[in-house]
């Protein structure tokens, strides 16, 4: 066998490949340093909902209006594109309206993407006028 072999144990043959099949096709790059979900805080005073990795911020950009949740854009850096930052943005955003029993408008495209993966959650959305 050979060392490489031994030292990454992964199918040998045909379709050898340093990923097994099932977990090649994944849309998001797996960082090997972030091990954990991207911790995700409120901002209030800026109405951001925030993730800091090093010296870069993500944010989701939020307003309150008449009771209303309104999700406005997502801005994720470049240098922390593809970590999935900005579904942990929207799922915050999300749980953080049904945790305070607001209703929810999403003008952002992401969220309104990230929806349609995630009918479940359409409950608590309302239609833009």
């Amino acid at each position: 066998m050979a060392i490489s072999a031994a030292l990454n144990p992964v199918r040998q043959g045909r379709h050898a490949c340093p990923i097994p099949r099932k977990f090649s096709k994944l849309r998001v790059k797996q960082d090997p340093f972030m091990n954990e979900p991207p911790a995700v805080f409120n901002n209030e005073q800026r109405q951001q909902f925030q993730v800091q990795v090093d010296d870069e911020i993500a944010s989701l950009e939020y307003r309150m209006h008449e009771g209303v949740l309104v999700l406005m854009h997502t801005e994720v850096p470049e240098k922390l594109a593809g970590r999935g930052i900005a579904t942990a943005l929207a799922e915050y955003g999300m749980n953080y309206a049904r945790t305070h029993h607001l209703p929810v408008k999403v003008y952002c495209p992401f969220v309104q993407t990230w929806l349609k993966r995630h009918p479940e959650q359409m409950d608590i959305v309302v239609k833009p006028k």
